[in-house]
């Protein structure tokens, strides 16, 4: 294993695969063991939730894959020419109007005013919020700063889309909420995505596998399969073969824990 940075391969993924984690590792300059012979491949329009006890990794696994941190050993395969990144805030820049923060990455990426501003306003109506063009962050609630994000990403087109536990601070009803429109978004474009949450519940209403994280230094320990075809109706969350599931996630978690 390379002790030297790595850096996401962006040549085809081996087995047909979107992304694959092979042995990876990352160790911080202080010495933090944050993941270690990590494995994981993602095929072509997935959506993989990932769970796991806090301070496990989860987040460091997507800054790999983006490439936000330079893994420390293994290999990352991930195509980054299409890759939409949700953050666990906003992060909408406050001086911005609503289309200017969601036109902001197309800016950044050169393409002219008329066609970003096309975009954004086309992205803004998609994610509801049409009527909030010219508002600034400061007059949205939580949940309608989260949307813009969404629309912000969803922009690029993403070919690869990561959530780091965007609806963590949201309240239940605005978090499911949120949930059924990113499902919507994920059956509309056909992205394949990679989930950050704490919420089994969440992981297996939204994913079509979910995958669990040992604690710290983080590795995958349990995959779960999502046999529930989308889209799929709030009240799925009441049917007794969806708690089942999540009990099975549930316990799964709690051995990774309890180590």
């Amino acid at each position: 294993m390379s002790s030297s940075p790595q850096t996401p391969m962006e040549a085809p993924a081996p087995g047909g695969n979107a992304i694959v984690f092979d042995n990876v590792s990352m160790t911080f300059p202080d010495g933090t063991e944050g993941l270690k012979g990590t494995d994981l491949a993602i095929r072509p329009g997935e959506f993989v939730s990932v769970v796991g006890p806090s301070g496990c990794g989860k987040s460091t696994l997507l800054k790999v894959a983006s490439g936000l941190v330079r893994h420390t050993g293994g290999e990352v395969w991930v195509d980054r020419a299409q890759l939409g990144y949700t953050f666990q805030d906003a992060t909408l820049l406050p001086w911005r109007k609503v289309i200017d923060n969601v036109a902001l990455l197309m800016e950044l990426r050169g393409y002219p005013a008329a066609e970003r501003r096309r975009i954004a306003q086309e992205k803004i109506e998609l994610v509801g919020l049409k009527g909030f063009e010219n508002s600034y962050p400061q007059r949205l609630s939580g949940g309608m700063k989260m949307r813009a994000s969404l629309a912000r990403s969803l922009a690029l087109n993403p070919a690869v889309f990561m959530f780091d536990e965007p609806f963590g601070a949201l309240d239940e009803i605005t978090r499911e909420r949120l949930n059924d429109e990113v499902i919507e978004f994920y059956t509309r474009e056909g992205f394949t995505g990679i989930f950050i949450t704490h919420s089994i519940p969440e992981a297996v209403y939204m994913s079509s596998k979910v995958v669990v994280m040992s604690a710290r230094p983080g590795r995958i320990v349990a995959q779960f399969d999502i046999p529930f075809a989308y889209p799929r109706h709030p009240d799925l969350r009441y049917e007794p073969e969806f708690s089942k599931l999540s009990g099975e996630v549930s316990k799964a978690l709690r051995a990774a824990i309890e180590g």
